[in-house]
């Protein structure tokens, strides 16, 4: 598969051959076996601290006539924290056991998650299956639903002599670049409505382009997703057919890493 090649100002300079990993076919099954898998279940428990961060120590004295002990006073045997003495008299409550309140739980969650495996040759397939699709119009269509029509060509690769380019100058490179199709290059953010702005969920965003780098290449630029080479996960490209953009490093390490 060839691709163009668009320069610093984006236009067309030449033709260049992509990596083999681009040929594969499609296999969305093995991808959203592999999303699936990567979404590792948060080990749920409470902090092994949790409830114990008290001075209970839980061994007053309970013999005859020793100050400060239990004996003689009608209260059960539990670990208790004094909040106040007055001479002989003090007043104490009860800490650190399951029944009291601050206490610890009784029966908490172990934090234990649950793992899921995917042998090597279905990871590598998936892996495949993401790069291809950012190179195949009909996924990226098929992901943008308000896509109508796509000016450039995919995949879009630039040359590597965009280290320290400013913002304002990429996103004159990505508008000559994509054309219509740049409204959808840029992160778009707003305020959710309804409860969910409340349960810890305020923002809701568009995911954006994603700019794959060499990992020497040193790339900054807001409201798009950069990532190195081999940083590149596939939540990054799930939902496929993502709009993505490679420079000639990147391709040179993804053709180094097939041999």
């Amino acid at each position: 598969m060839k691709a163009t090649l668009y320069d610093t100002k984006g236009k067309k300079k030449s033709e260049i051959e992509m990596p083999k990993i681009f040929d594969q076919k499609v296999r969305e099954d093995i991808v959203a076996k592999y999303f699936e898998m990567e979404k590792f279940i948060q080990p749920y428990s409470p902090g092994p601290e949790s409830g114990k961060r008290h001075s209970a120590s839980g061994t007053i004295s309970h013999q005859r006539h020793r100050w400060g002990g239990h004996y003689g006073k009608g209260i059960s045997r539990i670990p208790r924290k004094t909040m106040w003495k007055r001479g002989t008299q003090f007043f104490w409550i009860g800490a650190e056991v399951a029944s009291v309140r601050g206490g610890r739980r009784a029966h908490p969650p172990k934090g234990i998650g649950k793992e899921k495996r995917l042998n090597k040759k279905e990871t590598k397939i998936a892996f495949g299956s993401g790069f291809a699709a950012t190179c195949d119009s009909k996924w990226i269509m098929k992901r943008y639903e308000t896509l109508k029509k796509m000016d450039s060509k995919v995949p879009v690769v630039i040359e590597s002599k965009i280290d320290g380019m400013k913002t304002k100058d990429m996103i004159v490179l990505l508008k000559s670049i994509f054309g219509e199709a740049f409204g959808l290059v840029l992160k778009k953010k707003e305020l959710r409505s309804g409860k969910g702005s409340r349960r810890g969920r305020k923002y809701k965003s568009t995911a954006g382009l994603l700019l794959v780098k060499g990992s020497d290449e040193k790339i900054k630029m807001k409201g798009i997703e950069i990532k190195d080479t081999f940083d590149v996960k596939i939540s990054d490209l799930y939902p496929l057919g993502r709009l993505t953009v490679y420079t000639e490093k990147a391709l040179a390490e993804l053709g180094k890493e097939e041999k």
